[in-house]
């Protein structure tokens, strides 16, 4: 466990910091912090900056509502740059953007699957639900309500046992579908990816712990 004498700021008093997405990992944006403002975040828990142009304390999202929610720091190797993950009550740059890295330099070619990720899916998802397209599969779901829904994820996994007992590309098509309907049902009952990532984190802690107890015994 660091402190802050620990840590290398530069001549100006300050230290670069870099907000980070707690469930996403996207980076969000860089400011700087003094002593004074590292130790209102680490009190508060709310990411509080030193504003170089206006020379001033400054407590992101006191005016837009945008507040960083701080989960962890953690400081590099040269302990001279801090790595803040959050959780964003919104956006967190000041044009509206989610992040405040939004121009290309040079723009990386991604294969479709790079694009891809679950959280995004969800959130395609409940999107699906809030504002209802027409012609939506995800969207009729929803309109005809819990027990389709269920009905569906029964069907899926039935599925994916005749499939299993077939073929491996068979049982990936299967359990792609089973995985969807399961997260419209998440999206239905309120249930988001972190709570399930939580639940599978704590079953694992448990079991470490029922190992080291029979490793001692």
């Amino acid at each position: 466990m660091l402190n802050i004498d620990d840590l290398k700021f530069n001549a100006d008093g300050l230290i670069p910091a870099v907000a980070v997405d707690d469930d996403s990992g996207d980076v969000l944006m860089l400011a700087y912090m003094n002593r004074e403002s590292l130790t209102i975040t680490l009190e508060k828990k709310l990411a509080c900056f030193w504003s170089r142009s206006r020379q001033e304390l400054w407590l992101k999202g006191q005016t837009s509502g945008n507040y960083l929610h701080v989960r962890e720091i953690v400081a590099d190797c040269d302990r001279d740059t801090l790595l803040l993950y959050v959780k964003p009550d919104g956006p967190a740059c000041h044009l509206g953007n989610r992040s405040c890295f939004v121009d290309d330099l040079m723009p990386r070619e991604k294969e479709s699957h790079e694009k891809f990720t679950m959280c995004g899916l969800m959130e395609l998802i409940k999107g699906r639900k809030s504002d209802k397209v027409e012609g939506s599969y995800t969207s009729y779901l929803f309109e005809k309500g819990l027990d389709k829904i269920l009905k569906k994820v029964g069907e899926e996994s039935a599925e994916v046992i005749i499939a299993a007992k077939n073929d491996k590309k068979e049982a990936v098509y299967e359990i792609s579908d089973l995985v969807y309907h399961l997260m419209v049902l998440m999206a239905e009952m309120n249930i988001d990816i972190k709570d399930i990532i939580l639940e599978l984190a704590s079953r694992h802690v448990i079991d470490k712990k029922i190992k080291q107890e029979k490793m001692t015994s």
